[in-house]
């Protein structure tokens, strides 16, 4: 029964009937010319060809004896397909204008608004130069929608433009960040003051085996580069000196020179200024990647203080091996020294520590090893107090380690006055 129904159906509607045997008849040879396509494509990989397997807009130009340039669009223009860039067709605008613009869509297979945006870069530069534009070769919904883009022109100063701040707001704003900075070392230093106080009654929680790895790095893995540079200071200490001294027939005192100069300053500052590039920025890069990966947060979460447990150690790792570093450093730039003094100078060697011995003294040492003392306690102060103010990112690091040795060796500097004038008001 349900048969005859379809049967009489079928003789009583028979255009219906033809127009889903066209319909079917079409899609089964479009099926079919995609298989084909699809073929041909994998035959073409198989072959070495290096046709993408995701099909692109193509666009090209061309142009007729009337200088009428013929814009061609062919290929789906989708976003995610990829896209040709404007730039060749406004070059070819710019070259030699041509009479007149028109367009060719009869090969584009389906489009969004990267083929609008497309359009509206090569449509612009028409306008700018006077050239007319035929649109009647585009999609009416493309047509519709240039026309919207350009029915609206960018309102002028509709684009805010960055002015500067008056000459008072900047003042007034590096005032602001320098209050903020100098608060914040400040509330640092009280937290590490607390922190050493609990060390001082044996309260502070930190591993003793974290506390030797620091003091090997600080100390016995820093003697290469400390004996370079010290041995060029005292080197260059004693050229200099020497082709002025021996204008007045004075060389013999280039012993004293380097002597007093290694003893008294250069030495610990030297010393000071390599672990800052060294250590300081190692703390800092250190203490900052344990903030972005959120350790410095566990420590607190599991009852441990930060302070306690990572600065505390590089502190004291830094204050015992500075003055021994000094005491190195000194030494390997008399001996600089001695190298430009007997080779240029031809000084005797028993001559030269002669000097040294009879010019410095044991107070000068010992103002040296303190002040190296001091050095290394605030290279690892700038180093851990950058690292915990470090962001939550790679570049946030590499700005706390930059930061921190500039910190370190603007108050070495500081530091290193600070000594002098008090050094020469006590007769030191």
């Amino acid at each position: 029964m349900p048969g005859t129904v379809a049967a009489v159906n079928m003789r009583s509607n028979p255009a219906r009937t033809r127009m889903r045997v066209l319909i079917a008849d079409e899609s089964v040879e479009r099926a079919q010319r995609r298989d084909e396509a699809a073929n041909a494509r994998l035959r073409m990989l198989a072959d070495g060809g290096s046709e993408s397997l995701v099909e692109r807009g193509e666009a090209s130009a061309s142009r007729s004896a009337d200088g009428t340039l013929m814009i061609r669009l062919a290929g789906p223009w989708h976003l995610q397909g990829g896209l040709p860039s404007p730039e060749a067709l406004q070059h070819e605008l710019h070259g030699q204008p041509p009479t007149r613009v028109t367009f060719d869509a009869t090969a584009l297979r389906g489009w969004d608004s990267s083929l609008v945006n497309f359009l509206v870069h090569v449509v612009e530069p028409c306008q700018e130069r006077g050239v007319p534009v035929d649109q009647e070769g585009l999609p009416s919904g493309v047509r519709r929608l240039i026309a919207l883009a350009e029915a609206v022109p960018e309102r002028k100063g509709a684009r805010a433009k960055a002015v500067p701040p008056p000459i008072l707001d900047r003042i007034g704003l590096v005032w602001i960040r320098g209050i903020e900075s100098l608060t914040a070392i400040l509330s640092f230093l009280g937290d590490v003051t607390r922190a050493l106080g609990q060390l001082v009654r044996g309260r502070a929680r930190y591993r003793s085996v974290d506390l030797l790895l620091l003091i090997q790095q600080a100390g016995a893995e820093a003697l290469p580069i400390v004996t370079l540079i010290s041995f060029l200071v005292g080197s260059i200490f004693a050229f200099v000196g020497a082709v002025q001294l021996q204008k007045f027939g004075a060389g013999v005192y280039v012993a004293d020179l380097v002597g007093i100069a290694m003893v008294r300053e250069m030495g610990a500052v030297m010393t000071g200024i390599v672990l800052a590039g060294r250590t300081g920025a190692a703390y800092a890069a250190q203490l900052g990647t344990m903030k972005v990966t959120q350790e410095t947060d566990a420590l607190t979460t599991m009852g441990l203080s930060p302070l306690e447990f990572l600065v505390l150690p590089r502190m004291i790792a830094l204050g015992l091996m500075m003055p021994l570093l000094c005491l190195y450093a000194d030494g390997v730039g008399i001996i600089g020294g001695a190298a430009v003094a007997v080779g240029m100078l031809h000084i005797p060697p028993v001559t030269y520590f002669g000097r040294i011995e009879s010019s410095v003294d044991l107070t000068m040492l010992s103002g040296g090893v303190f002040k190296a003392a001091v050095y290394g306690v605030l290279v690892a102060f700038s180093g851990c107090l950058r690292g915990l103010q470090s962001g939550a990112s790679a570049s946030a690091v590499g700005d706390a380690a930059t930061s921190a040795v500039v910190t370190s060796i603007v108050l070495i500097i500081t530091a290193c006055g600070i000594f002098a004038v008090t050094f020469y008001i006590l007769g030191i």
